[in-house]
C-alpha cells in the first residue's frame, strides 16, 4: 500500500465535502509492472502520492512532492525554471525515467538525453507513483535510476466536472489553473490549462538582480469506446517556458549577474488503440508517441547576434503492448518497441552568428516479457526479461525477478528484487562539442530487501539498497597531461568512469496517528565513485547520505485544515573537482485550507518558514521563505 494514501484520503474527506469519505484499503500501482497490481503484490519498491495528497500540500512543482519521498534527491540551479535534477537512490540525474499518462519524457538534445524536471509542474497531475531501482528490464535503458509516473485527470462516467485555482505570493508569484472535462457511456475528455508567473530570485547566489520565470502549459485527453472492448486513447501535452539566468561575464569570467534568458517548448502527443483478441484472452494496446523539445537561449550583451544556443530534439516512439492470463495464478506481459531519436543544436556567437547546425539521430529497438503469478500461497513472483538493439551499440540483454511475500497473509509484507540495467550515451554525450565517441554504455545491477508492517492505522516500512554502475557517463574536465581528448584547446569531454557504487536504506512511516496524518521518510546513501584510474576513491557529487521528511496534518473544528512539513538533507560533495560542500539544511513549511462551502475554499502556505535558501547547486541561489494566499473550487 502507499505509504502516503491514508493520509491523502483523510485530506481530501475533510476539505471537500463531496469528496468520498471511505479510505481505501489497498493502493493499486501501476508503474511498477506496466499493468495495474496490488501494492502488495509487487515485489518492487514503489511510493504513490494520490491526488488527495497533491491537493493537500499545495505544492506547484512536482520536484518538490518527489523530495519529500524516500530514496529521492533534487537539486535545482537557482530559483524556479532552473536546470532541475532528480537522483533515486543517488544514481545519475539522467537515469531517472520520467512517464506522463505512459508516454516517455525525454530530450535527446540535452546533455543526458533524459528530462530537466524544471518546467514539470503539477498542473492538472492527478496521480505520481515513484519506482525505484533498476528497472531497465520492463521501461529500457534510462530507468537505471527509476521511474517517475505521472497521471493527469479523467472525469468519473457520467458527470461534468470542472476545477480551477487562483493564487498569489511573495517575490511577485502568480498562478492561475483550471480543467473541465466531462464522461458518458462510451466518451471521456478533459481539458486543463495552467499559467505560472515569478520574479523569482538571483540565479548567481552573489548576485543581486531577479531572473523571473514564465509558463504556460495546456493538456488534453479523450478516450473513446468504439467497440465493446476497443478504446481509442488520445493525449496531448505542451507547455512554453521563459526564464532568465546568470552566467560568466566578463572580464572576471566569474559566476555572477548578466542578462541572459532562455525558453523552452515542449510538445507530447500520444494515440493509442486497445483491443481484445483470441476471444479476450489477450489484451492489446497499439501506440504512437512523439516528443518535441525547442530550446532557445540568449544573451542581449553578445555582438552581432544575441543567439547563443538552438536546440530541437525530437522522439517518434511506436509500441505494442500484450496481456494475458496463462492460469487464474499466472498474467504475462510482453511488448515491443521500435523509437527514433534525434538531436539537432547549434551555438551561435559573434564570430560565427549562423553556424551549421550539428543533427544526429539514433534507434533503438526493444522486446520484453514479463510473467507475474503465485507459486504458493501469499507469494508473488515476478520474472521479467528485455531485449535492447542499439543503432550503436547493438544488443543488450536485461533481466529483473522480484517477490513479494504476505507470512500468513498477515500483516507483514516481505519484498525483494534483483535486477539488471543498460543505458547508451545520449547524443549530446557522443557528439557535441564536449563529445566522445568512444563512450561505452552503462551497466548496472542493482537490488532491495524490504519489510512493511501494519500497525493499527500505521505502515511501517524499512528497505535496504544497493547498486552497482560500470562505465558511468561523467563529464571530464580538461587539466593538460597531453590527453588526447583536450586537443583543440578543448575545457572537457564525457568520459567513462570506471565503477560507482551506491548502497543505503529507506525507513518511512504513514498514516494515522491520534488524529493527525503522518508521513515520515529517512534515507541514508552511500554513492561513491571506486576503483578510477588517477582519482581517489569519493562520494559523488550532490550525493548527501542523510534525508529526511516529516509532514503532520490535522483537520480541526469547522474543516480547518492545518498542515506542516520538515525537510533535512544533510551535506554532500558540490562536485567531483575538489570544490567546497553544500551545507546540510532543514526547511519548514506551514499551510492551512478552510471551506467557504461545498465547492470553494481558501488556502494558504509559507515556505521555507526559517529562510534558509538552500544552496543544493554550489553557487546558486534558491527563493528562501515566501508566503502564498489562493482560492479553489470544483464542480
Amino acid at each position: 500500500m502507499s505509504l502516503v494514501s491514508l493520509a491523502g484520503a483523510a485530506a481530501l474527506a475533510a476539505i471537500s465535502p463531496k469528496a468520498p469519505v471511505d479510505v481505501p484499503v489497498e493502493a493499486v500501482v501501476v508503474v511498477a509492472n506496466r499493468i495495474p497490481v496490488a501494492a502488495s503484490e509487487s515485489g518492487r519498491s514503489v511510493t504513490v502520492i494520490p491526488e488527495a495528497v497533491i491537493r493537500d500540500r499545495q505544492a506547484l512543482v512536482i520536484s518538490d512532492l518527489l523530495a519529500s519521498t524516500p530514496g529521492v534527491g533534487v537539486s535545482r540551479n537557482g530559483g524556479p525554471g532552473g536546470v532541475t535534477a532528480v537522483r533515486i537512490r543517488g544514481a545519475e540525474a539522467e537515469q531517472t525515467l520520467f512517464v506522463i499518462d505512459g508516454v516517455r519524457l525525454n530530450d535527446p538534445s540535452v546533455v543526458g538525453g533524459a528530462y530537466d524536471a524544471a518546467n514539470l509542474l503539477v498542473g492538472d497531475i492527478s496521480r505520481i507513483e515513484i519506482l525505484r531501482g533498476v528497472q531497465s528490464a520492463v521501461w529500457g535503458g534510462q530507468a537505471i535510476g527509476g521511474v517517475v509516473s505521472l497521471e493527469t485527470r479523467l472525469p468519473p462516467k457520467g458527470a461534468l466536472t470542472g476545477d480551477a485555482a487562483a493564487e498569489a505570493g511573495g517575490l511577485g508569484t502568480t498562478y492561475l489553473r483550471g480543467g473541465v472535462g466531462g464522461a458518458g457511456e462510451a466518451l471521456a475528455w478533459r481539458l486543463a490549462a495552467d499559467s505560472y508567473a515569478t520574479d523569482g530570485v538571483s540565479a548567481a547566489r552573489s548576485g543581486t538582480e531577479r531572473d523571473g520565470y514564465r509558463r504556460t502549459g495546456a493538456s488534453g485527453r479523450l478516450t473513446a469506446d468504439l467497440a465493446p472492448e476497443v478504446r481509442l486513447d488520445l493525449r496531448a501535452v505542451w507547455s512554453d517556458a521563459r526564464n532568465a539566468f546568470d552566467g560568466y561575464p566578463a572580464p572576471a569570467y566569474v559566476f555572477a549577474d548578466t542578462r541572459e534568458r532562455g525558453r523552452t517548448r515542449e510538445a507530447l502527443g500520444y494515440a493509442g488503440l486497445t483491443f481484445p483478441v483470441a476471444g479476450g484472452r489477450v489484451k492489446n494496446r497499439l501506440g504512437l508517441a512523439l516528443t518535441d523539445t525547442q530550446r532557445r537561449t540568449y544573451d542581449p550583451d553578445q555582438a552581432v547576434t544575441d543567439q547563443t544556443f538552438r536546440a530541437e530534439g525530437q522522439v517518434r516512439r511506436l509500441e505494442y503492448q500484450g496481456e494475458a492470463s496463462l492460469t487464474p495464478a499466472w498474467r504475462l506481459t510482453f511488448g515491443a518497441e521500435s523509437e527514433r531519436s534525434r538531436m539537432r543544436i547549434a551555438s551561435p556567437s559573434s564570430f560565427d552568428p549562423e553556424p551549421e547546425a550539428l543533427t544526429r539521430s539514433t534507434g533503438v529497438d526493444s522486446a520484453w516479457i514479463q510473467a507475474l503469478g503465485t507459486p504458493a500461497a501469499d507469494l508473488t513472483l515476478t520474472l521479467a526479461a528485455r531485449l535492447d538493439r542499439h543503432d550503436a551499440f547493438g544488443d543488450h540483454g536485461s533481466g529483473q525477478v522480484a517477490l513479494a511475500w504476505h507470512p500468513g497473509g498477515g500483516d507483514t509484507l516481505l519484498r525483494a528484487s534483483l535486477g539488471q540495467g543498460f543505458r547508451a550515451p545520449s547524443l549530446y554525450q557522443l557528439y557535441s562539442e564536449y563529445g566522445n565517441a568512444a563512450l561505452q554504455p552503462e551497466t548496472a545491477v542493482a537490488g532491495d530487501l524490504g519489510v512493511e508492517q501494519k500497525a493499527g492505522d500505521v505502515r511501517l516500512s524499512l528497505t535496504l539498497f544497493g547498486r552497482r554502475t560500470e562505465d558511468q557517463v561523467n563529464f571530464a574536465v580538461c587539466s593538460g597531461g597531453g590527453d588526447p581528448n583536450c586537443a583543440g584547446g578543448r575545457y572537457g569531454y564525457y568520459a567513462n568512469l570506471d565503477r560507482t557504487m551506491a548502497f543505503g536504506l529507506e525507513a518511512a512511516a504513514s498514516g494515522r496517528l491520534a488524529g493527525f496524518d503522518i508521513d515520515a521518510s529517512y534515507t541514508w546513501t552511500q554513492a561513491r565513485l571506486e576503483g578510477q584510474a588517477g582519482a581517489p576513491d569519493q562520494d559523488l557529487a550532490r550525493r548527501p547520505r542523510d534525508m529526511a521528511a516529516l509532514d503532520v496534518s490535522r483537520t480541526l473544528a469547522r474543516d480547518l485544515r492545518l498542515g506542516m512539513s520538515l525537510n533535512y538533507v544533510g551535506e554532500s560533495l558540490s562536485d567531483l573537482w575538489g570544490g567546497p560542500p553544500l551545507k546540510s539544511y532543514l526547511t519548514a513549511g506551514l499551510r492551512a485550507e478552510m471551506p467557504l462551502g461545498p465547492m470553494l475554499s481558501v488556502y494558504g502556505r509559507i515556505e521555507d518558514v526559517t529562510d534558509e535558501a538552500p544552496e543544493t547547486v554550489r553557487g546558486y541561489g534558491a527563493p528562501g521563505r515566501v508566503a502564498t494566499l489562493g482560492l479553489r473550487g470544483r464542480f
